[in-house]
């Protein structure tokens, strides 16, 4: 069983004790979902198409997932959501997280009630909104078809190093659409070079709180 954490935002996160870290920020879980992946990932993505397709690295507790669903209902976008994860937490975990506290209820409600079965298969969760959770590693991951936008929230670089490779940045890059965007909490000199070797535009922008500065990339 992962261990709950209180983060500084007072939203919790897990401590995974395999991989020696946190699933979220400790500087806030919450306020680092929202800025990293729904304010500079779905939201710009949102501004041009209302039909998105996402792909996240690291399904973990589904708290990019959850605010992500919740933004989509709120502003009438069709989602299509893959969430790639090795481990999957149990039922008991995903509830212990206290993350039904910020989203409505029939967004948590639809999580909880498909999660197991989203594990599986594609399925809709509620009108116009899709979630898959491919139990499966990154590397052995394949799709046909492409997405809108990639969320890359894999643990950090110091615990989980193989996530970060020139490779995997290559195989993940491979299922991004020309003109796709591509988020992550983290920027570092490898990683860009890494997103601009596979025809990449970088954007350096505000970090969530704990971090000066994340990555945001254009697939060109």
């Amino acid at each position: 069983m992962n261990k709950i954490t209180i983060t500084a935002d007072g939203s919790n996160t897990l401590y995974n004790e395999t991989i020696g870290e946190h699933y979220h920020s400790k500087h806030g879980a919450l306020q680092e979902s929202k800025h990293v992946f729904i304010d500079a990932g779905l939201k710009h993505v949102a501004a041009s198409r209302k039909d998105i397709s996402i792909l996240e690295i690291g399904f973990g507790t589904g708290l990019n997932f959850l605010l992500t669903l919740a933004h989509a209902v709120a502003e009438n976008l069709q989602l299509s959501y893959t969430g790639i994860e090795a481990f999957p937490l149990e039922t008991t975990e995903l509830k212990s997280t206290g993350y039904d506290q910020y989203v409505p209820q029939e967004i948590w409600d639809s999580l909880e009630t498909n999660y197991l079965s989203a594990l599986k298969a594609p399925v809709a969760l509620l009108p116009g909104q899709q979630l898959f959770i491919p139990h499966t590693t990154l590397d052995q991951f394949q799709s046909d078809t492409p997405f809108d936008l990639i969320y890359f929230d894999a643990f950090s670089v110091q615990h989980q190093p193989e996530m970060w490779s020139d490779e995997i940045i290559a195989h993940t890059c491979s299922f991004l659409k020309p003109g796709g965007t591509f988020v992550t909490y983290a920027i570092t000199g490898k990683l860009k070079r890494a997103l601009k070797a596979n025809g990449f535009s970088i954007e350096k922008l505000p970090g969530a709180p704990g971090k000066r500065e994340m990555l945001r990339g254009t697939k060109l």
